[in-house]
């Protein structure tokens, strides 16, 4: 079996992708070599994890605890979302707690928010791409139309061009519940903007079956925690394997898709995220997802 943690950083050069290795990591692609496509080329092979492997040989090295603590932005090397060309989705009620909290906010949400819980299709929306998403330790954006902002930790699953899973990252589907609760048109408008998703802090690339993923989201606002909560994905009531089904159905996605997988997380009505607070995401083995929140003006 084959797993790599796979990061995506900025150097001085460029961006470029790493493998972390120990507390180091390992250069093995650059945009500039790549034409800003190494992972979309990745996820065109059978097997991304195990080719990945064959490319470290005297692959140049990071200190990795540097990059990652690193702001976005910095002059020296730090991490950016762990995606080039891929496209980003996301599924909605997934968990039981997602859709308690969607029949709250919505009126009328009995007739479709309940029923789309237990159908046989899931919910499935379009997020982003690169342009409105961020990584670790950059900013998410709340909305300045917006009052009640929260963010959703979900699991990312990265999605080979074949369709078959080839990884996974942690993921932050930030939305305006007040936008969506007021009419479900809203939805884009609610979920799709400039920072309203980040991803990483690296991505798992594995070709073993999908494990129960443990996930722990702490706020801070001046340092102080004002929400916490954890859930594992054994709660799910749909599989990682069906909803990359779903989402795959009559399309295509030739550099591969994130897809977030919902939450089961929500902050209780009455909480809204508020600038400067730090949302810290954490799921085993793949690490902690940290970003501070910004609204314009």
């Amino acid at each position: 079996m084959a797993n790599v943690l796979l990061a995506r950083c900025a150097l001085p050069t460029g961006p470029a992708w790493g493998v972390l290795v120990d507390d180091r990591i390992e250069i093995v692609a650059a945009d500039a070599g790549t034409n800003g496509g190494f992972l979309a080329s990745l996820l065109q092979l059978p097997h991304p994890a195990r080719a990945l492997l064959e490319r470290r040989a005297g692959a140049p090295t990071l200190k990795a605890a540097a990059v990652m603590a690193a702001p976005a932005g910095a002059a020296a090397p730090h991490l950016l979302a762990p995606l080039d060309l891929q496209e980003v989705w996301a599924a909605g009620v997934t968990y039981e707690r997602s859709r308690v909290a969607r029949m709250e906010e919505t009126a009328g949400a009995e007739t479709f928010y309940d029923k789309v819980y237990s159908a046989k299709r899931p919910e499935l929306f379009y997020k982003g791409a690169a342009s409105r998403v961020t990584g670790h330790n950059g900013p998410i954006r709340i909305r300045r139309d917006a009052s009640w902002n929260v963010p959703e930790p979900e699991i990312a699953v990265l999605v080979a061009a074949h369709g078959g899973i080839a990884g996974y990252t942690v993921g932050n589907d930030v939305s305006s519940r007040d936008i969506e609760g007021e009419n479900p048109l809203y939805l884009p408008q609610a979920k799709i903007y400039r920072q309203s998703c980040a991803l990483g802090p690296v991505v798992w690339l594995t070709d073993e079956p999908a494990p129960a993923f443990d996930i722990a989201i702490t706020i801070q606002r001046r340092g102080r925690v004002v929400y916490e909560g954890k859930i594992s994905t054994s709660a799910m009531r749909r599989s990682f394997v069906d909803l990359a089904d779903w989402l795959f159905r009559d399309n295509v996605f030739p550099a591969g898709a994130y897809l977030l997988t919902g939450t089961g997380l929500v902050p209780e009505a009455g909480f809204s995220l508020a600038p400067e607070d730090r949302v810290m995401i954490a799921v085993p083995h793949i690490g902690t997802l940290s970003n501070h929140v910004v609204q314009d003006g």
